[in-house]
Formats: structure tokens, C-alpha cells, sequence
């Protein structure tokens, strides 16, 4: 862990949501949206990118900010 620190409301130190991003790879119907295919990992067909942001997200609990916890980690250390 790292401290926070948002860099929006500047004060805030304390009160954070971390928000876990599980990425599913799916096939859906143009028509309808239904769910054609769920992908497991590594057997996605070709033209389908493989999700590749961050695990987490940091969300302010006072003024709502979401952004990546290298933001928060980042504003925590020039402050």
C-alpha cells in the first residue's frame, strides 16, 4: 500500500473505494446484445483485443474522482 491523496479536492487523505476491474472477453449479438461467447483467457479470436488497463481503480470518497491509483499514489508524493 501507498498513501493517497486526490488530486481534485487536494485535503482528502482518508476515504477511498477501491475498485477492482475483472475484465470478461464476450461475444455478443449485434441484434439482440445476447451473449453469444464468453473467451477464457488466451482463446480470444483474432481481431478481439485482450483487455489491458489497470487491475484497480481509485475512487475519492469525498468528491467521487475515479482515476488510476498511480494518480492518487503520485499527487500523495508532491503534496
Amino acid at each position: 500500500m501507498h498513501p493517497y491523496c486526490c488530486p481534485n479536492c487536494k485535503t482528502n487523505r482518508m476515504r477511498f473505494n477501491i475498485i477492482e476491474q475483472n475484465a470478461t472477453a464476450v461475444k455478443l449479438d449485434p441484434q439482440t446484445g445476447s451473449r453469444i461467447e464468453t473467451y477464457n483467457e488466451g482463446e480470444v479470436e483474432p481481431f478481439h483485443q485482450i483487455y489491458n488497463g489497470p487491475d484497480k481503480r481509485i475512487q475519492c470518497a469525498s468528491c467521487g474522482l475515479i482515476e488510476t491509483e498511480h494518480t492518487f499514489i503520485k499527487y500523495a508524493e508532491i503534496e
